[in-house]
């Protein structure tokens, strides 16, 4: 039985029930689901670090610590994406918008593979063209 455990950014309280977070790096926290055979059977959230100059790596020795293999965002740098890459964690693509605004609508979207993993184009230039 394999077992894939999702990281979602997520507002405080987090679960699956909390708001998703637009802001990957700025993110309270990030809400963990692990999903076997189709099924939640864990779910439990992980404060974030400290998003200081430069610290945009720090998320991802974070979720790689925390066993994380898939990331579901709404954007975030190229700097970060390329780090989950060489760690081996998947960052998929979904849309901010309806219906996807809390962590189990974006759980649900992923089990439905609804979302596409996010190349580096599609990667935020700076802080005013996207959310990250």
């Amino acid at each position: 039985m394999d077992t894939t455990r999702i990281a979602v950014p997520s507002q405080s309280p987090g679960g699956l029930a909390g708001e998703r977070s637009e802001h990957f790096g700025h993110c309270d926290l990030f809400t963990l689901v692990d999903m076997s055979e189709g099924n939640i059977t864990r779910i439990q959230t992980v404060d974030n670090v400290e998003h200081a100059a430069g610290g945009c790596m720090m998320p991802v020795k974070l979720l790689q610590d925390h066993n994380v293999h898939v990331l579901v965002v709404s954007g975030m740098g190229a700097r970060p994406l390329q780090g989950f890459a060489e760690v081996g964690i998947q960052v998929f693509f979904a849309p901010n918008e309806h219906p996807y605004q809390d962590v189990k609508s974006l759980v649900e979207g992923m089990s439905r593979n609804e979302f596409s993993v996010m190349h580096p184009e599609q990667s935020c230039q700076g802080h005013s063209n996207c959310h990250q």
